[in-house]
């Protein structure tokens, strides 16, 4: 029996690294991430979603959404909310090669 890691097991079944599938899966993973980050600090701080939301501006419901991993969320919004929480957050932006732009069309 082979064994096969499971970067090899994402390869095979969800597509190699630049491919517009896998793309798709890592987004999907660090918006669920994300989510998760949020509900925890804002139970560590001791807050509901109202409080958060009523500092950030937004309505209970989007802190819902987001903590649930919805992708309808700008980038504003995520670094007020945790602004709010009194957390830094970083994104980072990698080059893409040219296979991902030909791909694109």
């Amino acid at each position: 029996m082979k064994t096969m890691t499971f970067d090899e097991l994402k390869d095979k079944y969800i597509g190699e690294k630049g491919t517009p599938e896998r793309d798709a899966y890592e987004l999907e993973l660090k918006v669920e991430v994300l989510g998760e980050m949020i509900k925890k600090v804002r139970q560590e701080k001791h807050m509901t979603q109202e409080e958060l939301g009523k500092l950030v501006g937004v309505n209970k419901s989007q802190i819902s959404k987001l903590e649930r991993n919805t992708k309808n969320v700008t980038i504003a919004t995520i670094l007020r909310i945790f602004r709010a929480l009194k957390k830094n957050i970083k994104f980072s932006v990698e080059e893409l090669d040219d296979s991902y732009e030909k791909s694109l069309i």
